[in-house]
């Protein structure tokens, strides 16, 4: 359908062109999100994204949760924030609230994290329960240390073998 993806596309956009995120905070958000949910599609892509804003290793901590040296404190409270709406968004807390505060997002921000991260889920919930598997050609021009942070998941779709002509 199409239409729908497009109908999706064009509300996120209307999030995201005015938007007080950055495209490292967006990033930051759909990695975190992604690697909760062991969805290796959108994990691939925006970790490659990620590594194009913030570099490789900022990207492979975010995918594996690790080493936050890599990360701002906006980074690690935004992971955080993300990770916590994917397992439970019931569960979330006013320390929660003030983390993202102290590293620097205001009330604005706030939502525009949370509503991105709510259409973030729900599409990758959609890739997910049909299959999509990440296109070899995705994965091969990911860095490798995006690669191999990505240790759940689908794997991505083996690469046409070329044969002898015929």
């Amino acid at each position: 359908r199409p239409d729908v993806f497009e109908s999706f596309a064009a509300l996120r956009s209307q999030l995201t062109s005015s938007s007080s995120l950055s495209k490292r905070d967006q990033a930051v958000l759909v990695c975190a999100i992604a690697s909760q949910l062991h969805d290796s599609y959108c994990s691939l892509a925006w970790g490659k994204a990620l590594a194009a804003e913030a570099g490789a290793a900022t990207a492979a901590a975010v995918l594996t949760g690790g080493d936050d040296t890599a990360l701002t404190a906006r980074d690690r409270a935004l992971a955080a924030w993300a990770r916590t709406i994917v397992a439970d968004p019931n569960g979330t807390t006013r320390s929660d609230i003030d983390t993202l505060r102290s590293a620097g997002l205001h009330d604005r921000a706030i939502f525009e994290a949370t509503a991105f991260a709510a259409f973030r889920l729900a599409f990758s919930t959609v890739n997910d329960a049909l299959g999509a598997n990440p296109d070899w050609q995705l994965a091969d021009t990911a860095p490798p240390e995006v690669r191999s942070a990505i240790t759940y998941g689908r794997p991505p779709q083996a690469a046409p073998q070329e044969g002898p002509p015929r």
